[in-house]
């Protein structure tokens, strides 16, 4: 496995990433500067008794301390212009990249890793990642300049200061260090935490329909406020432990800052120092000791950060359990066969969906695959555009151990229409053109005709044009079977695979699409998944699947005559009151 390191995002963006520190330590410089000045004024009024000296001094260090002001704030802006640059164009690529890697992932690694933890890892985790790379430009830079350079400022005013900072420090790094490292496990379990929260979310924003129709909506909203208060709880914990900090370094700074004017009244007292430097070292302690603050916050954001890269490097790092081939063309066309394949899902604990499958596909043939639900159906056809990978045997498409296939190669040679009919937001025409992009609008109607959709379509307000909802909620079942179909049958494929994907479609519909896919598409080979007896009894041949075996494959006539499990379903299905249907 590759290690990747997440820091190589952000070479593209190194001159920002240089620049910005340097901004930020020009805005500090001037920062640490205006202490100093004050001073000046203070003590030119407290030790003058001419009023035009003071008024001058005050005046031109006045103006002076505006003029570094404005120098300051322009140094500020460009630090936070600069590192803006650099930690989103940082987070941008980072998450192109993750999001490549998953949709180059297996079906089966991306439910390893769910689709609610997908989306906090794109989201959340690389966010996170992008805000901390903000705060290493800035705050990184700002918090040991102010720390060195304001005890550095403040020992030249007096040594004894100096002293105060030594001994009041190493006290507030170790409280900073202390509740750094206990807190630092907890972020891993927030994020995962966060996990459950977004797939409780996502399972009742996409299965809405089923919860209402079921009125199971007080069992989800338990659910999710029990996922919910599992996050805050251990939110809460973090948060209660760094909340302690803050109270803990305040204490420690304000005996600091009373030592400081301690030992300075007794400084001036012996006029061995000036009001205006007392006032000063006051200023540079507390940059000095808030600086520590500082410090603990970005501890707390790195702790937070490395619980989130850990995540997201987990995603970049998973080498695709499917490794793709390199074969573009086949030895022979539209043809598949299944010799002796057996196939279990990873979580499956060894129990095989599939046990030994021979089944063969010839060009242009049409072949049913019937059975009872969970005998392994929906699975078989999986295996052919290698969604999975057979356990033992192989799979061959075009005379080609799908192993072999450059998966694209493979994928554009099979028009899919899935049981579920997954639909996207936009067009009529932009879900068909998902078959082919650069198809003419003559190809997306003619698609539309041989799946039955352009009736309605075009009865639609802006015909083709027509926006469908979200996962095709705003069309009926039937609506969105055919538009699928048509997406399907827009690329001309060698294969067609039909995973029960006419379920919703009434008898008359279903024939009349029999009857254009025979005319349009005589040379391309037809799997077809069904449950109805009536949507496969014309194939021209039919596999009966029990328990992941196939125990009968023939057409119509002969399986009545061999197949006792077939001969069931028919008469299940066709028979009503002693008479067919």
């Amino acid at each position: 496995m590759k290690k990747v390191k997440i820091r190589k995002y952000l070479k593209p963006y190194w001159l920002f990433a240089l620049i910005s520190p340097l901004f930020m330590a020009g805005e500090v410089i001037v920062d640490l500067w205006q202490p100093k000045l004050m001073s000046t004024i203070v003590n030119t009024v407290v030790e003058s008794n001419d009023i035009s000296l003071v008024m001058s001094t005050i005046l031109r260090t006045g103006l002076l301390m505006l003029g570094l002001v404005l120098i300051g704030g322009l140094m500020g802006l460009l630090c936070c212009y600069t590192a803006s640059i650099a930690s989103q164009g940082f987070g941008n690529d980072l998450r192109v990249d993750a999001f490549n890697k998953v949709m180059s992932l297996s079906l089966q690694q991306t439910d390893k890793f769910t689709t609610g933890s997908l989306v906090t890892r794109l989201t959340n985790d690389i966010t996170s990642l992008q805000d901390l790379v903000m705060m290493i430009l800035r705050m990184f830079v700002r918090a040991p300049i102010f720390m060195i350079g304001g005890l550095i400022m403040c020992m030249g005013l007096n040594v004894k200061f100096g002293t105060v900072v030594a001994v009041s420090l190493p006290f507030q790094l170790l409280i900073v260090l202390i509740m750094v490292f206990k807190a630092f496990p907890l972020f891993s379990v927030v994020q995962k935490r966060l996990d459950k929260v977004n797939a409780v979310v996502q399972e009742n924003v996409t299965g809405a329909r089923v919860v209402k129709a079921y009125t199971r909506e007080d069992h989800e909203i338990d659910r999710f406020d029990e996922s919910n208060m599992a996050y805050r709880n251990t939110n809460m914990k973090v948060l209660m432990l760094m909340s302690t900090l803050m109270p803990c370094l305040m204490i420690i700074m304000n005996l600091s800052i009373l030592a400081i004017i301690y030992i300075g009244g007794l400084q001036v007292e012996a006029a061995a120092i000036k009001v205006g430097d007392v006032m000063a070292a006051v200023q540079y302690i507390s940059q000095v000791l808030m600086s520590v603050m500082m410090v603990s916050m970005m501890f707390q954001q790195v702790a937070r950060g490395k619980a989130c890269a850990d995540r997201v490097r987990e995603v970049l790092e998973a080498d695709p359990a499917i490794q793709n081939g390199t074969v573009t063309e086949g030895k022979e066309e539209g043809t598949v066969r299944f010799e002796n394949v057996s196939f279990s899902y990873p979580e499956g604990q060894g129990n095989k969906v599939l046990d030994g499958v021979n089944l063969e596909a010839k060009k242009g043939e049409i072949i049913a695959i019937i059975g009872a639900t969970g005998s392994g159906k929906s699975s078989l056809v999986s295996l052919i555009p290698r969604f999975y990978e057979a356990v033992e045997g192989n799979v061959y498409v075009d005379g080609v151990n799908v192993k072999d296939w450059d998966l694209h190669a493979l994928r554009q040679k099979i028009g899919y229409v899935l049981q579920k009919s997954e639909l996207f937001s936009g067009s009529v025409n932009e879900n068909i053109l998902w078959g082919k992009e650069d198809a003419t609008q003559e190809e997306i109607e003619q698609a539309a005709m041989v799946a039955q959709a352009d009736e309605f379509i075009s009865s639609m307000p802006d015909g083709y044009e027509s926006y469908v909802a979200e996962k095709g909620a705003s069309l009926s079942g039937g609506q969105k079977q055919r538009v699928a179909i048509s997406r399907a049958v827009l690329r001309h494929p060698e294969i067609i695979i039909f995973d029960d994907s006419t379920s919703a479609l009434d008898l008359g519909t279903e024939a009349k699409l029999r009857s254009a896919l025979h005319t349009h598409f005589a040379d391309t080979t037809i799997i077809m998944i069904a449950q109805r007896v009536a949507s496969v009894m014309h194939a021209d041949k039919i596999a009966v699947i029990e328990n992941g075996k196939i125990t009968a494959f023939d057409d119509h006539e002969n399986l009545m005559k061999t197949s006792e499990t077939y001969r069931d379903i028919y008469s299940s299905q066709m028979k009503n009151n002693g008479g067919e249907e």
